[in-house]
């Protein structure tokens, strides 16, 4: 009975022993090899997409993990590994996957969830053949925040100030922004009302050093005026800047216009206007006795004629009869004859103030029709 027990055990001991032989295969390809195989050396993927240092804008999520596939001197077929962590000893991972099959083209990729934006990331991958272990990659990446721009801030005209011309300079300081933006241009408008429904004129600028500039076209006189400004990079665009209220000045006063002066030696009066040519010849008189009226409108006369004044040549109405200035009406000037005639009053109250006018043209069936004696 003795025996029979001891040899039971030895067999069962055997049994287990090739049990154990049988688990840890010495075959380089066999599922249970024992590892690691010496002399098998897998080397890193190289780390293709992203690649480091890589800045991504949210819109770009989510993200793809290339690698260029490792390389082995083994037997064995590679896996891969890809990890994402926040920080750079991959303490706190956002994202892992093992055990991914090797790509086509000699390249292996896995799309990764969706990270929170703004803040750097550290990725890593490596191969293994389920004996051995491969070096690591290791790069890292960054999601920029949403990108924003805020108002640029009115520098000058504000506060209702007056300007001293109607070609202001406006000024606003650049806008700050974040995350991935482009370079700024900044608008301009310019209006009669707070509520920016009527424009005056506006204008489009790209971002100056520090401060942006627009200098406007001529603006109204003597007006109150609003402005406001905004920022974008035709993706992202700012609010309108605090709408500012300014003064224009007053239109300067004119010049006065130089009258017409007489010609040399007290000859005709020289200008366009048939009224400064009467008033200039008027003025060459005090008050005037019947002589020197028809002087006057004899002077005019010429005066209207070497000027080319519309309607010319000019001359004296002759009348017969009630008052008259030694044969002439004492106020008309006339051109024409028969129901072609016309008349212009150039003398008010010729009896009195003898102020210069030149009101007309009546004309035929409105006057009087007398014979016009061309000076």
């Amino acid at each position: 009975m003795k025996s029979r027990a001891a040899g039971f055990s030895c067999a069962f001991l055997l049994a287990a022993l090739a049990a154990c032989q049988t688990s840890k295969s010495s075959s380089p390809t066999a599922p249970t090899v024992a590892g690691p195989i010496p002399g098998v050396n897998i080397t890193a993927p190289a780390l293709l997409e992203p690649a480091q240092g890589v800045k991504f804008k949210d819109n770009e999520q989510p993200i793809r993990l290339v690698i260029q596939n490792a390389a082995t001197n083994g037997q064995r077929a590679l896996s891969y590994t890809f990890e994402v962590a926040a920080d750079p000893d991959f303490g706190s991972k956002v994202f892992s996957r093992s055990s991914v099959p090797p790509g086509a083209d000699n390249k292996t990729s896995v799309q990764i969830d969706r990270l929170d934006i703004g803040r750097a990331y550290y990725w890593r991958a490596w191969a293994q053949d389920g004996a051995n272990t491969g070096a690591i990659a290791t790069a890292n990446f960054e999601i920029f925040p949403k990108p924003a721009v805020n108002p640029p801030v009115a520098v000058s005209p504000i506060n209702n100030a007056q300007v001293t011309s109607t070609t202001p300079e406006f000024v606003v300081h650049n806008a700050q922004f974040v995350g991935p933006v482009g370079g700024l241009v900044y608008e301009f408008h310019v209006a009669s009302d707070q509520a920016f429904s009527h424009l005056v004129t506006q204008g489009t600028f790209n971002e100056g050093n520090g401060d942006t500039k627009f200098r406007s076209n001529p603006l109204p006189s003597s007006a109150t005026l609003f402005w406001r400004s905004r920022a974008t990079d035709g993706e992202t665009t700012s609010a309108w800047s605090a709408t500012q209220a300014f003064k224009t000045p007053a239109a300067p006063a004119p010049s006065p216009s130089p009258g017409p002066s007489p010609a040399p030696g007290g000859g005709p009066c020289v200008s366009s206007s048939p009224l400064q040519i009467i008033t200039c010849e008027r003025n060459k008189y005090g008050h005037m006795s019947s002589t020197d009226t028809v002087n006057f409108l004899t002077a005019s006369a010429r005066s209207l004629t070497s000027n080319g004044i519309s309607g010319g040549p000019f001359g004296l109405l002759r009348k017969g009869g009630g008052s008259s200035c030694n044969g002439y009406s004492c106020d008309i000037i006339c051109s024409g004859s028969g129901n072609g005639q016309r008349q212009w009053d150039v003398l008010g109250d010729a009896e009195g103030a003898q102020v210069p006018s030149f009101n007309g043209p009546a004309t035929v069936p409105n006057i009087r029709v007398d014979v016009c004696d061309i000076k």
